[in-house]
C-alpha cells in the first residue's frame, strides 16, 4: 500500500473533525477550550459522545478531552506535523539543552498512569502554544496518549517522546560515527 491511498487513522479523523468543528462554530470551540479543566470538562461531553467516546471510561476521555481542548485554544485552522518531544525543546532558546526543556520533559516522562499525563500535559500545551503556535501534530499526540492507557505502551510512549526531544542528539551522533 502506498502512503497516498493510506486510511487515516481514527486520531487524524478526530483531529481534523474538531478543527472543522472549532472553524464553523464558535459555541463548540468555546465549550471545548472549557475542556481542559475538570470542573468544566463535561461541556464537551456532547461532542464526545457523538463521536463515539465512552464517557465513563475516564482513561478514554480525558485523551479526547485534553486534545480538543489543546486545538480549540490554539485556534489554528489544521493540524501540524511538530512531535510533543520536539515542541518542548523549541518553547526554549537553548532548545533541548535547556535545563527547563529538559525538566517539563522529565515530569511528563514521571506520569503513571493517562490522568496524570493529561493533567501534565494541559499547561505544557498552553506553553507550547504560546512559542510555537499551530505547529503541533495533535492526532500524534491524541494516539499517543490512547496507547498510553495501557500498561504495556506506556514504556513506548515514553521512548517516542524523549527520542522526538533528543532525537536530534541521536542523528548527529550517528553521522558523527560514520
Amino acid at each position: 500500500m502506498n502512503e497516498t491511498s493510506k486510511q487515516p487513522s481514527r486520531s487524524e479523523k478526530f483531529v481534523a473533525y474538531i478543527f472543522a468543528r472549532c472553524e464553523k462554530d464558535k459555541g463548540i470551540s468555546a465549550r471545548l477550550r472549557r475542556a481542559g479543566n475538570p470542573d468544566t470538562e463535561y461541556q464537551s461531553w456532547e461532542l464526545l459522545a457523538n463521536w463515539g467516546v465512552d464517557l465513563e471510561r475516564h482513561d478514554e476521555r480525558l485523551p479526547y478531552a485534553t486534545i480538543s481542548s489543546a486545538i480549540a485554544v490554539a485556534d489554528a485552522k489544521q493540524n501540524g506535523s511538530l512531535k510533543l518531544g520536539q515542541a518542548i525543546a523549541l518553547c526554549y532558546e537553548d532548545g533541548r539543552e535547556s535545563d527547563a526543556a529538559k525538566a517539563k520533559l522529565r515530569r511528563l516522562l514521571a506520569c503513571s498512569d493517562v490522568s496524570e499525563v493529561c493533567r501534565v500535559l494541559r499547561p505544557l500545551l498552553s506553553l507550547i502554544n504560546s512559542r510555537v503556535p499551530g505547529a503541533l501534530d495533535y492526532a500524534r499526540l491524541l494516539s499517543q496518549l490512547l496507547r498510553f492507557r495501557y500498561v504495556d505502551g506506556r514504556e513506548s510512549v515514553r521512548a517516542q517522546w524523549a527520542q522526538e526531544f533528543y532525537g536530534k542528539v541521536a542523528q548527529e551522533n550517528d553521522q558523527g560515527a560514520a
